[in-house]
């Protein structure tokens, strides 16, 4: 029995053309539930595999995004090349691409083009603005529609300056948002038969995600309001904590903990409304007070009075966490020409163990001739592709 059985999505075939991260993760999660993902990349590779430091044909983004997957190095624009890919694509349950608009059409596996052999496909195409409108053939990175959307406007530092969150958050929800939309499309095709070309971006996916703050900054005619005081990072002798402590219990208990609990009973701060009305005023009694104990101590003092608090770790921190590691919230594997890596598990999948071919991220090319093969191709025909530049093959150590 495969370690793949029993797993939903067992025999349905993906075929992954994107690169990066929103399209790849896609792709990833289709293939942790069990789906035999075929990532199609160029010879030279996904892009992805380059975001950041490299370790040998991989980084962090391309071995966390694209796990579980075959990879086919494949050049589109060599004719024997495209054939393999249409074949491929007639035969794909699920199709992920994320070029601009007009690009994978141009390149022969656009929807129209498959749709003709395979009409039941769930193709899923990702953009960076959307298909149409002004700006839907600009280029758009992570970095961008963060800065586009208003994502930064609401993370500004202490002097007012927006700031980018430094990771490839918009990538990773757009990713999420697409495996949201596909899976119920297969669903309905399983249901009622016919498959469905969705259309979503980068944009629209953090738009989405920041509904509330969007109609929050409407109906406060752009000011944006605070949920409570005291809510906000807070600077010990030896680290940081950050505290919510805005129910009136709560900001009770923190006054008596942190020394000052003529602040609990004073009219400017005894209720919600209060505090936040003298924020300017009360924060900074509190941020000088908590200088003066050590993170252990507040923080034993906040867990003892059921204060909501978190030391700010980081990622060795939570690694070592104690609970982290009795709920194996994180997994450590073995990846091939790399070593020992963190995996965390993904909500409501099975959890990764050693060995698990969900959780390799495949070398460039180191399935072509596998892939080739099943289609019904000779190991001569595969060696011949080849050496027309047709497809790219990896004859490293890939065990993984």
């Amino acid at each position: 029995m495969s370690q793949n059985d029993d797993l939903p999505y067992e025999g349905l075939k993906v075929l992954d053309i994107s690169q990066g991260v929103a399209g790849p993760h896609c792709g990833m999660l289709l293939a942790r539930h069990g789906a035999d993902v075929v990532k199609l990349e160029p010879l030279g590779g996904d892009w992805g595999r380059q975001v950041g430091n490299t370790y040998g044909d991989n980084c962090a983004y391309g071995m966390a995004f694209n796990r579980g997957k075959r990879s086919l190095a494949l050049d589109l624009k060599n004719p024997d090349g495209n054939v393999i890919a249409l074949r491929l694509a007639h035969e794909a349950d699920v199709i992920i691409e994320n070029n601009r608009p007009g690009v994978t059409t141009r390149l022969g596996l656009g929807y129209d083009t498959v749709t003709e052999q395979n009409p039941d496909v769930v193709y899923l195409s990702v953009t960076g603005f959307g298909q149409t409108g002004p700006m839907a053939n600009l280029p758009a990175t992570d970095s961008v529609i963060q800065a586009f959307s208003g994502l930064m406007s609401v993370n500004k530092d202490a002097n007012g300056l927006p700031q980018r969150i430094n990771l490839l958050a918009i990538d990773v929800v757009t990713g999420l948002y697409g495996f949201q939309a596909v899976a119920p499309a297969l669903y309905r095709r399983a249901m009622k038969g016919g498959g469905v070309h969705i259309k979503t971006s980068l944009m629209e996916a953090i738009g989405a995600f920041q509904s509330a703050k969007m109609i929050e900054f409407e109906l406060e005619k752009g000011e944006t309001p605070v949920l409570g005081v005291p809510v906000a990072m807070f600077a010990t002798q030896d680290g940081f904590l950050n505290i919510n402590a805005r129910r009136d219990q709560h900001f009770t208990a923190m006054c008596h903990i942190v020394g000052l609990p003529e602040l609990a009973d004073d009219p400017k701060y005894n209720t919600v409304p209060a505090r936040r009305e003298n924020e300017a005023e009360l924060m900074p009694m509190l941020h000088a007070a908590a200088k003066n104990m050590t993170a252990g101590d507040l923080s034993a003092a906040l867990t003892e009075a059921d204060v909501l608090h978190a030391h700010v770790q980081d990622y060795g921190d939570y690694f070592a966490s104690e609970h982290v590691r009795e709920v194996e919230a994180v997994r450590w594997i073995e990846q091939s020409g790399v070593g020992r890596i963190p995996m965390p598990t993904i909500p409501g999948i099975r959890p990764p163990r050693e060995g698990d071919p969900m959780v390799h991220a495949p070398h460039l090319g180191e399935h072509s001739r596998e892939i080739l093969v099943e289609l019904g191709h000779s190991d001569q025909e595969v060696d011949a592709l080849a050496q027309n530049g047709a497809i790219g093959l990896f004859e490293g150590n890939a065990a993984g």
